[in-house]
């Protein structure tokens, strides 16, 4: 059965001061979150931040130095293989047989769940989830958006609560990337599954129910996109005026910048508002921890 969950019914992940070490190397520091059941939840940090220590141990794959895990209301340590059966895991690098069909493949991956009694069945439901028209292509033969939508289809076909992507559109082009992410959004909020996010791209991570910054394995800040950006960052007016001068002014709201425009209307050629995005929150905050 699972256990109480510690921050209240809702959080399907819970972490309470995770504590990961490698020898004398402190590499995730005391670190507490949960993520609410349903929701796209974003991961960020540098390279050695602990994000992929901390993401291991959630998935089962290292075990934690000291802490308490719970995910979908189980203990981690106590319940490993019931929290394999809740979780999909689309990792940055393929793990798919590349001789082998999509289809061959998803029905190979089915039977390593004990649950699944139709590997057929599986592999047709995570194909018809993905919307994958190319089922009895080899693996090797395919774009690299094709496969990332595989490799989707692949942790999906045991029909998990959490799906956890790891750079999931590294190395796609813009439009392939846009693709995978309607697929993502729409599994999210059509299947209700929680989506457990890392990302180099911060604009991905703009759509977020909440967002955890980690660095030199402690987190930076919390909160959802919009609060980030207005505790983290500024916007920019950049004004040029009719004489050839040029200002740049940091306003704490876009509002800020309503009187200084009107007492200067006259002499303004041209205006510009940029608005503080979450790669100024996350430069802001990890650029120093290099």
């Amino acid at each position: 059965m699972p256990i109480l969950f510690l921050f209240g019914e809702k959080m399907i992940i819970e972490v309470e001061n995770l504590v990961k070490n490698y020898g004398v190397v402190k590499a995730v520091k005391g670190i507490s979150f949960a993520v609410e059941k349903g929701a796209l939840f974003s991961f960020l940090g540098t390279n050695g931040a602990g994000k992929s220590t901390t993401i291991s141990v959630l998935t089962t794959l290292l075990q934690k130095t000291s802490g308490r895990v719970n995910v979908g209301g189980f203990d981690i340590e106590k319940n490993p293989e019931k929290i394999r059966s809740l979780i999909g895991i689309v990792f940055q690098d393929s793990v798919l047989d590349k001789d082998l069909t999509v289809y061959e493949n998803l029905r190979v991956r089915s039977s390593l769940y004990p649950e699944i009694k139709n590997t057929a069945e599986a592999a047709q439901r995570a194909i018809k989830l993905t919307g994958i028209d190319y089922p009895d292509r080899l693996y090797k033969t395919l774009s690299g958006g094709q496969r990332r939508r595989a490799d989707i289809a692949r942790a999906l076909v045991h029909t998990p609560e959490i799906l956890f992507l790891d750079e999931p559109t590294t190395g796609l082009d813009p439009k392939t990337r846009k693709d995978i992410w309607e697929l993502i959004r729409n599994l999210q909020k059509t299947g209700n599954t929680t989506v457990f996010l890392t990302t180099h791209y911060m604009e991905e991570a703009a759509d977020s129910d909440n967002i955890i910054i980690i660095g030199k394995g402690e987190i930076c800040a919390e909160g959802t996109p919009v609060k980030l950006k207005e505790k983290y960052c500024k916007d920019r007016l950049l004004v040029t005026f009719k004489n050839g001068e040029y200002i740049e002014k940091e306003l704490v709201k876009t509002t800020d910048a309503i009187p200084f425009l009107t007492e200067n209307s006259d002499r303004i050629e041209n205006v510009e508002i940029i608005n503080g995005t979450l790669d100024d929150v996350f430069l802001n905050l990890t650029g120093g921890l290099n």
